[in-house]
């Protein structure tokens, strides 16, 4: 056991470009949204493991003498996660009495914590008590991440704790981050925790998480951009319930019925997606000018029509494009579309009443609205000082 107190965070995601396209092979970039889900783990001397989980009012622990006989028989391969361990899965179904084919928040966040943690301590003798506290700035079912911003906090901080990675921070530090080979077994152990909660994820959410910045995904291929710049922007939820596979099927009929047309349009959100790469890793390079700015808010409002075109929109993802372009600010849907999330970009000038005001209307509309940045640090690990004084006044409630 190496790590005593461990605070780690972790951020969401959001589909800068490509969202849809992807599903048919095209490029998309996927961002870290500096919304995080935050995890305190507390060594402890109580025989039990106690999750708190206060976003989703969920309080549970367990004895380790009960926890003990669930062990897997056969260690686990760290460097291998290729299957989720089948009997393991079984068996805390039993424990816990989730039903198979259950997917309510809590059964689901409860079962990736206890799969992660007894596959990371799987090769100790005992297994150790400990008290785990999350807390989310994420709203959960938003197409924001949730679960592999929980899931790579709950893999970093078992992993440090266990000592399979290290713990890079400081007596002096504020905040740390891993070598990129700890990264990738941190990220392969969220991935696991992704397949409980989702069954066959593509693996950008936790990704994404993990790395932070900004991700270039194509093909089932997701490669990290390196040095790209944050943007500021207003992620708005316009609370409009969706669902993800009807949206999906719904433009892959239209492709099936339009081809000729239909085909153009992705490889156009292709080329937007290309394009906005290109942008932001020439801002990357030298100092972010106003036409750089431009481009982007053209691609955003240039990837919103093919996403109408799509059959993806949404009267409530016009009103939030009309609100802010109202202002002069360029908006677009993120993730699913029909309904769901949307950003809005920011630039680096403008005024602070601009973001107010808009903040407002969209709030007056019905909506939840976050300024927020894109393109921030994936897992960190912190210490206790670095901490918003609300997580720590969460933390120190449990």
């Amino acid at each position: 056991m190496h790590a005593i107190d461990c605070i780690v965070s972790a951020p969401g995601k959001a589909i800068l470009h490509g969202e849809h396209a992807v599903v048919h092979g095209k490029v998309a970039l996927a961002v870290s949204l500096n919304l995080r889900t935050f995890l305190r783990l507390q060594a402890t001397s109580t025989s039990k493991v106690c999750i708190n989980l206060p976003n989703i009012n969920t309080f549970l622990s367990w004895d380790v003498s009960a926890l003990q006989h669930l062990l897997p028989d056969k260690t686990i391969d760290h460097g291998n996660l290729k299957e989720l361990d089948a009997d393991l899965v079984r068996r805390l179904r039993e424990f816990t009495g989730i039903e198979d084919g259950s997917t309510d928040t809590r059964s689901m966040a409860v079962s990736a914590f206890l799969y992660i943690y007894f596959s990371v301590f799987s090769k100790s003798k005992a297994l150790p008590s400990l008290t785990v506290t999350v807390w989310s700035e994420l709203p959960t079912g938003a197409g924001l991440g949730s679960s592999a911003a929980y899931c790579v906090c709950v893999a970093a901080a078992l992993l440090s704790t266990q000592g399979a990675v290290s713990c890079p921070l400081g007596p002096d530090g504020d905040t740390a981050r891993w070598s990129g080979e700890e990264l990738e077994m941190i990220n392969q152990w969220a991935f696991q925790g992704e397949r409980i909660i989702h069954g066959n994820p593509s693996g950008v959410d936790n990704a994404v998480s993990t790395w932070g910045s900004i991700l270039r995904y194509h093909a089932g291929k997701i490669t990290p951009l390196q040095r790209v710049p944050t943007l500021r922007i207003l992620l708005t939820n316009t609370r409009v319930p969706r669902s993800t596979k009807t949206l999906v099927a719904g433009v892959k009929d239209k492709i099936n019925k339009f081809p000729s047309v239909l085909n153009p349009v992705l490889e156009s959100v292709d080329a937007v997606s290309c394009m906005c790469e290109q942008t932001l890793m020439e801002m990357a390079k030298g100092s972010p000018t106003a036409e750089h700015y431009a481009t982007l808010e053209e691609l955003m409002d240039i990837n919103q029509h093919h996403l109408n075109v799509m059959g993806v929109g949404h009267p409530s993802l016009d009103t939030l494009c009309t609100v802010t372009l109202r202002r002069g600010l360029h908006s677009k849907l993120t993730g699913a579309g029909g309904g769901g999330c949307g950003i809005t970009l920011l630039r680096p000038d403008t005024d602070n009443a601009v973001v107010q005001s808009t903040i407002q209307d969209l709030k007056d509309t019905g909506y939840e609205c976050w300024e927020t940045n894109i393109g921030v640090p994936g897992i960190q690990l912190h210490s206790p000082h670095s901490i918003k004084e609300e997580v720590m006044n969460v933390f120190n409630s449990y």
